[in-house]
């Protein structure tokens, strides 16, 4: 679909973890279709996941790949968060960084120049606007000097912005303990789910503070409030997110504008999403046609949960006790070597669960660690009830509202360390799958499905978006 307005020559960079490149990407198929010139920017390894772009986007979507500088402590070939385990993070932010001065001069000589290829004109020339993440504390004086506005996307749900607040909230009501991070902000004006429980609450509490990399990840979140940066653009949407958008949009002082869910388009389907295929997926799909319509729970944990080998086996043995059916997108914890499954655990449950990584119509429920962009295609587009295992960052809200919207069950956790037990992951799943509460979880789901997830709608919120950008620039 062309856009009758001017063509916006516009960055995109996201932060190196796949949960930011894929929505992040998603957004830049939508802005090149709508005849935008859109300058993509990562490194070269996670540039080749992501998979090429569509030919019939690639005179307006051009794909630029900086090299990511070493940093003592990272592992060789090492550039997104799901090649470091998750104490190494801090130290991928502090080689992200490094891309300052091959970003600038990305953005001085012209983006078809600086990747040392014949770019047509609109590639070559200054960008109209940088789409940037949370992580680019740096970025501000090169849009200042270059004279660009700067747009921040955040992928998380817009209800965590506005619990993490404006920076001079937090000056004025700081939070300095974990138990501070376990209740409501004090910002936010009406009753909402906006809690934390404790082992959560440790990880949010050491967002706070500085890392390896120098910086703490609130500081370089705080930095849209940075003059260059124009609009606040969030992976989101009003109807699924109710009363949040007028609120932070008051809270920081400038729009607050929804992107939509970002949901991958249909002819995306089959393409990288930040994992090779190893030729079982025709194993599992055949699988899958064997089994009942919604008889399968499909169990993924994301590419960054800390997920530990202990957690693992007894995520297992809680899933061979339900007797459900499963569909399992097992990660091995990154430097775990050893055995991860329990001894015996795939011949016990042959022919009834399959460790494998897919969605088909036979899965009738989804056991998430509840990251956004896990929930909005399990939920928003296919309309799956939820198992619950939360762990850090945003998930732990957006399970409490899940829960309070009745569409999905957490599994009880230990409120000191965050464990879990195995019978606890057996009834959760039980009650998801088996029993009568299943159906009232199911059907409010679908509803959900319906209001949120409708793709007209959707892709509404993208031409808004544009006309922001057209605005604002």
């Amino acid at each position: 679909m062309e856009d009758t307005q001017e063509a916006l020559h516009i960055v995109v960079f996201p932060w190196l973890a796949f949960g930011h490149m894929i929505p992040f990407l998603d957004l830049s198929k939508r802005l090149a279709r709508r005849g935008h010139d859109v300058t993509f920017v990562s490194t070269p390894r996670n540039a080749a996941r992501l998979g090429s772009v569509p030919p019939e986007l690639a005179a307006r979507l051009r794909v630029i790949k900086l090299d990511l500088p070493e940093v003592e402590g990272i592992p060789e070939g090492a550039e997104s968060t799901a090649d470091v385990p998750p104490e190494k993070v801090e130290l991928l932010k502090k080689a992200f960084d490094g891309l300052a001065a091959p970003f600038e001069r990305l953005v001085a000589e012209g983006c078809g120049a600086a990747a040392g290829e014949a770019e047509a004109a609109a590639f070559s020339r200054k960008p109209d606007w940088i789409i940037l993440d949370f992580a680019q504390s740096w970025i501000w004086p090169i849009a200042e000097e270059h004279k660009i506005a700067c747009a921040m996307l955040l992928i998380f749900p817009v209800g965590f912005v506005a619990y993490v607040g404006p920076k001079q909230q937090n000056e004025a009501q700081p939070r300095t303990t974990t138990e501070d991070f376990m209740v409501q902000p004090p910002w936010i004006p009406f009753p909402t789910t906006m809690s934390f429980r404790r082992h959560e609450a440790e990880w949010i509490a050491a967002a706070f503070r500085p890392n390896a990399s120098g910086v703490s990840d609130a500081d370089r979140f705080w930095q849209l409030h940075h003059t260059s940066c124009r609009l606040i653009v969030q992976r989101s949407c009003p109807k699924a997110e109710p009363r949040l958008f007028p609120l932070v949009t008051d809270l920081f002082g400038k729009p607050v504008v929804p992107a939509g869910l970002l949901m991958p388009e249909d002819d995306d389907d089959d393409g990288a999403r930040g994992g090779d295929d190893d030729g079982s997926f025709s194993d599992a799909v055949r699988w899958l046609d064997e089994q009942p319509k919604r008889s399968v729970i499909y169990v993924a944990l994301g590419s960054e949960a800390p997920v530990t080998a202990d957690q693992v086996r007894e995520l297992a043995l809680g899933l061979e006790l339900s007797g459900a059916r499963f569909l399992w997108a097992v990660r091995r914890p990154v430097g775990h070597s050893g055995a991860l499954l329990p001894d015996g655990f795939e011949a016990r449950v042959a022919g009834r669960g399959v460790v494998r990584v897919l969605a088909h119509a036979a899965v009738g429920a989804f056991l998430t660690h509840c990251g956004w962009g896990s929930t909005v295609e399990s939920l928003f587009r296919f309309g799956l009830p939820l198992v619950m295992l939360p762990f850090i960052a945003d998930q732990g809200l957006i399970a409490r509202a899940m829960a309070a919207s009745r569409v999905g069950i957490d599994v009880p956790r230990n409120d000191a360390d965050g464990s879990f037990r195995r019978d606890d992951v057996a009834a959760a799943v039980r009650r998801v799958m088996a029993e009568d509460e299943g159906g009232v979880l199911a059907r409010n789901a679908r509803e959900m499905q319906r209001v949120v997830g409708d793709r007209t709608k959707q892709e509404q919120y993208v031409d808004e978006l544009v006309d922001y950008l057209q605005r604002y620039k």
